[in-house]
């Protein structure tokens, strides 16, 4: 009786973490909790998140600057909703401007081109001339430039700008899973 017992244990056991390795790759809570913010504070961003190509979500970007400034953040890239890789962000800017601020940016893609160009590492954006401030209603005029559309909200910390400068990104796809049961 305990070794059925202990059999069917092991086989339970077996098939749930076979069940959670066949699982789509899940965003990590910070990823989840920016979208909702995003949508809280513009709920027609929901239509957005639902119709854009893919998008990509920075939750924490730190921002600082006594003359040259600097930003970086780390986020997640979604394809039509499913998590498909992740990303870093990397600013600098030169001019007047004093400060540090800590901030969260949605990027939406229009299209299959601007998602590849993002996931192919040739994005690179100025920041001034393209991010709208997240708030309610913000969604419902922008539009998109080049198939991308930019909004940020800020969640903290004070800053003083008046420069130039640009994004670039770095994307790295999720590792494909490999089927032992299947021969290269």
């Amino acid at each position: 009786m305990k070794t059925w017992s202990l059999a069917f244990c092991l086989g339970v056991t077996a098939a749930a973490l076979a069940a959670t390795k066949n699982q789509p790759p899940q965003p990590k809570p910070e990823t989840i909790a920016a979208i909702e913010l995003f949508k809280k504070t513009d709920p027609k961003m929901e239509a957005l998140f639902t119709n854009a190509t893919g998008y990509a979500i920075f939750p924490s970007v730190g921002k600082g600057a006594f003359g040259i400034g600097a930003a970086h953040g780390k986020g997640e890239v979604f394809e039509r909703g499913r998590l498909i890789g992740s990303a870093s962000l990397t600013q600098i800017t030169i001019g007047f401007q004093l400060g540090g601020q800590e901030y969260a940016e949605a990027i939406f893609f229009e299209n299959l081109a601007a998602l590849t160009k993002f996931t192919s590492n040739q994005f690179a954006m100025s920041a001034q001339a393209s991010a709208v401030a997240a708030a309610e209603g913000a969604s419902r005029d922008a539009k998109y430039q080049q198939g991308v559309l930019v909004f940020t909200i800020a969640k903290g910390g004070l800053m003083f700008e008046a420069s130039v400068g640009g994004q670039k990104f770095k994307f790295t796809p999720l590792p494909i899973p490999v089927n032992p049961l299947v021969k290269p």
